[in-house]
């Protein structure tokens, strides 16, 4: 179970740690010219808001148990991606975009969080 932990993970802190620096990095017009007609529905504040707690996020769910120290906020940086990604669906379904992207990784870290409890049980 603990590998199944690593595993899923280390993919979703990959994917997370990927989005939330290239869109802390780049600025807005380069993120809708991009393909991510969604920011302008956003501030910039907002933008670099989500995009640090992806990175966070994706700090999360390594660092605690790579570390040793409280293991129990894998899991729970993990409650904070699927909200993340819970509102990412939202925004794509009501501007009628593809909601698969943020509907896998919000599965995903479903099942990290999942895991992670199961494992400190």
């Amino acid at each position: 179970m603990n590998i199944a932990l690593w595993i899923v993970n280390g993919v979703l802190a990959l994917a997370f740690l990927a989005a939330g620096v290239m869109k802390l990095v780049r600025p807005r017009a380069a993120l809708r010219e991009g393909g991510m007609a969604w920011v302008d529905d956003f501030s910039p504040g907002a933008i670099k808001t989500i995009s640090a707690l992806e990175v966070l996020g994706a700090l999360g769910l390594i660092l605690p148990l790579l570390s040793g120290v409280a293991p129990v906020l894998a899991p729970l940086a993990a409650v904070g991606l699927t909200v993340i990604m819970i509102g990412a669906v939202v925004v794509h379904v009501r501007r009628r975009e593809a909601f698969a992207p943020p509907l896998v990784l919000g599965g995903l870290a479903v099942v990290s969080a999942a895991v992670g409890f199961a494992v400190l049980l």
